[in-house]
């Protein structure tokens, strides 16, 4: 025997295509999976060509096509189908689409038909037409569907997470962090591992798995096309919640597009840019820099990157609220300022007296009045600088070596002790710290070659004989 059961849907849905309603099928599949702990659903295509989507759980009863919200899947966590209508709004597409549709439970088989609304002869309306189950002994629910093409069944794959290859980076309570699609392809977003948008924009594409208020509110019956004012909370909440290098990476590199406008829509989100940073410094050694101060190219960042730091480049206002932060660890933010304190906090010097010298060495010191003489700079008078050798230089000299310095606050130069194997050496290393103490310009300015530019030529012409 065979009941009409009214679906109560007419002309509706129109512009609904038939992947969207093979999703819907898909989803409750994959909701009773998630329900009852069973096996993966089925998603086959038989000899005939029919399609059959089909679970292991309890099976399709015709009274769950009267509810629209599925109270049970509304309190899981993890299940899909917690939006919309679902099989009833599928039921209407495949029949407007004339997609023959066939469903198999141990409960009942169920088609589609049009029928007159009961008491109403003149209304015609899509029924659920509920026979006996024709095999009471099965697990599950079965849904076949004939005239179905190949690629729209494909085409409805690609709206779950489970069925895509998109890789995940990170996962937080709030959802997880995937990688960025391939270029030339917007980023998608899924809600449960559902897709419900694309962003042209965004760096990395993401699945919602704790949802807000507003996006709950914005998941309508499509589940597609959520606006972005709904989720944007929850994907800030995601990325502040990540504490990997593979998503704080490729979030700090972006921040270098900044000054030329290539930046992706997360990075605006300062709260997020400034997260990123923090990550990134508790699992790298990195100095963040503005703009201008890598086009100044100082000695500083030279140093830096010679001591194995990565120089990130990121927004003068991101610049700013570092320096009042710190990274996950506990310890303060390293820009170009703090790496500079460090530097010069690195020195620690083993001062050696003349009497520990060796001959050799010793006869080199001696010359070390004459030498800064040639320069113009008397040694030997009140206030003039000391001049001091050391066995060491800095705590973790690992780049280019420190051979000597000019400590203003001391009114010292220090000169590491191997620079006395020869007067020459000395003597350069000697020199070239006298022109940074008479003109105080740092290594590598313009301003520090033009005044060794001026010593070099004074030095020479004292040297030279005077022309008659």
């Amino acid at each position: 025997m065979m009941q009409a059961f009214d679906l109560n849907i007419g002309e509706v849905l129109e512009h609904w295509t038939v992947p969207f309603a093979i999703r819907e099928v898909i989803a409750n599949a994959l909701d009773e999976q998630t329900l009852t702990g069973t096996s993966e659903p089925l998603i086959a295509k038989d000899d005939a060509g029919r399609w059959h989507i089909a679970d292991a759980g309890r099976g399709l009863r015709y009274e769950h096509l009267t509810q629209n919200e599925n109270a049970e899947k509304r309190r899981h966590p993890d299940v899909i189908g917690q939006f919309g209508m679902g099989l009833k709004d599928a039921l209407a597409v495949f029949d407007r689409r004339r997609v023959p549709i066939t469903i198999r439970s141990p409960h009942a088989d169920i088609t589609t038909g049009r029928r007159a609304k009961q008491g109403f002869p003149d209304v015609i309306t899509l029924h659920a037409l509920v026979s006996e189950p024709s095999e009471r002994g099965r697990t599950g629910t079965e849904v076949v569907l004939s005239n179905l093409a190949d690629a729209d069944v494909q085409t409805a794959k690609r709206f779950f997470l489970r069925y895509s290859d998109e890789q995940i980076l990170e996962a937080t309570q709030f959802g997880d962090v995937l990688a960025g699609p391939p270029k030339g392809k917007p980023a998608r977003i899924y809600v449960k591992g559902m897709f419900v948008a694309e962003e042209p924009n965004f760096l990395f594409s993401y699945n919602i798995r704790k949802l807000s208020a507003p996006l709950r509110r914005a998941l309508n019956r499509e589940r597609s096309n959520v606006g972005r004012g709904a989720y944007t909370d929850r994907v800030k909440a995601i990325l502040i919640g990540c504490q990997s290098p593979e998503v704080a990476d490729p979030l700090t590199k972006d921040l270098a597009g900044y000054a030329s406008g290539r930046l992706h829509d997360e990075l605006a989100w300062r709260d997020v840019a400034l997260h990123a940073c923090r990550v990134l410094q508790t699992s790298q050694r990195v100095v963040f820099v503005t703009a201008w101060q890598m086009a100044a190219n100082t000695p500083q960042l030279q140093y830096a990157r010679e001591d194995g730091y990565r120089i990130i480049v990121v927004p003068e206002d991101i610049a700013r609220a570092l320096s009042k932060l710190t990274d996950l660890n506990g310890n303060p933010m390293t820009d170009l300022d703090a790496y500079r304190d460090a530097w010069n906090n690195s020195f620690a010097f083993t001062f050696i007296d003349l009497p520990a010298m060796t001959v050799t060495e010793r006869h080199i010191y001696q010359q070390t009045a004459a030498i800064a003489a040639l320069a113009g700079t008397d040694l030997t008078s009140a206030g003039a600088p000391a001049v001091r050798i050391s066995e060491t230089m800095r705590l973790n000299d690992t780049g280019h070596p420190v051979l000597g310095v000019w400590e203003p606050q001391h009114r010292r130069i220090v000169i590491r002790r191997d620079q006395l194997a020869g007067l020459a050496t000395y003597a350069g290393t000697l020199l070239h710290e006298v022109v940074h103490q008479r003109s105080n310009t740092g290594d590598a300015t313009l301003e520090f070659e033009q005044q060794l530019t001026d010593l070099l030529g004074k030095i020479a012409a004292r040297a030279l004989p005077t022309a008659d």
